[in-house]
């Protein structure tokens, strides 16, 4: 459900779709959070602190650096995608025998294979991954929690290759609003992540969002400000399944995991900037058929149909 001035409004609604059944004493998965203003990092180092939380299918490592820091990768699987929120931090990537300078408000795809991200200027890194990253899930501190897979969220399945093959993309997060257009939209081989435009002041509640996924989760990663994330779970024939509503209160920097089919809608709640980016793996179909809403459309092609 979104208002007519929502983007969103516009894609095939899924709210009339029945309750999810359940198999006989199967549950559905609550929310993960990892509000890293609050907990300690799973990685660190004289330069660098790295808090990690996974979904199903994607990690956030979130880096908070030094100049001089060195993120790196040996053997990476598949691509990942290095986000620099704040203008005055930059980063020199290096992988598949190139170096490109990454400057602050920019989104980066990274090949497969050995890397570097060098944090010339200091301050926050994000990096995403697929859960094919195994020593990097097994790292996250809620890994226990995807112990078994999700049974409601298909196998995860990478789109394909670049045109050109791969190398180090980099584009720049400085997008202008234009209307009909959600969000600023990047997607790669095994990721769609979308950074939200900023919220100034808390959202007004006449113009919430609550929706649902049928089958993949949210990542809602809270750079700036704060948000409550509503959170109402279906009912099915079995009470013993029925979740209780959550409005979790989460600063920033934090992760929120939102499980399908949970309705959800996100609310910004400080006076000041509220700054959301959201989380795909892999990529959105949906998204991806709305013209010019994937920013870098002509670089990553959409699976053919079977």
């Amino acid at each position: 459900m979104y208002d007519i001035s929502d983007p969103r409004s516009k894609l095939a609604q899924n709210a009339a779709s029945p309750a999810p059944g359940l198999a006989q004493g199967a549950k559905f998965a609550p929310a993960q959070f990892g509000l890293f203003y609050q907990s300690e990092p799973q990685e660190k180092s004289a330069s660098a602190r790295t808090w990690l939380t996974r979904g199903q299918n994607f990690i956030v490592a979130y880096s908070e650096a030094k100049p001089g820091a060195i993120l790196e990768r040996h053997d990476q699987v598949d691509e990942y995608v290095v986000l620099i929120a704040d203008r005055d931090t930059s980063v020199m990537i290096e992988a598949g025998g190139e170096k490109a300078t990454v400057p602050g408000y920019s989104i980066a795809m990274v090949p497969p294979g050995d890397s570097r991200v060098v944090v010339t200027s200091g301050g926050r890194v994000v990096r995403i991954f697929s859960t094919q990253s195994k020593d990097l899930a097994d790292k996250c501190e809620n890994a226990a929690s995807y112990a078994e897979h999700r049974p409601n969220i298909p196998p995860f399945e990478p789109w394909p290759m670049p045109e050109g093959g791969y190398r180090i993309r980099v584009y720049s997060l400085d997008v202008p609003p234009k209307p009909g257009r959600f969000g600023r939209i990047f997607r790669c081989t095994t990721l769609m992540v979308n950074f939200l435009e900023p919220q100034y002041g808390p959202r007004d509640t006449t113009k919430l969002s609550p929706h649902h996924h049928d089958d993949f989760e949210q990542g809602s990663l809270a750079l700036e400000g704060a948000f409550t994330h509503h959170l109402r779970w279906p009912w099915t024939t079995d009470l013993s399944a029925w979740r209780d509503d959550e409005h979790a209160y989460c600063e920033s920097p934090s992760i929120t995991i939102i499980p399908p089919p949970a309705i959800h809608t996100s609310r910004g709640m400080d006076p000041g900037l509220n700054q959301l980016v959201d989380i795909f793996s892999p990529p959105r179909h949906d998204f991806s058929a709305q013209p010019g809403w994937v920013l870098n459309a002509d670089d990553y092609p959409v699976p053919a149909k079977g």
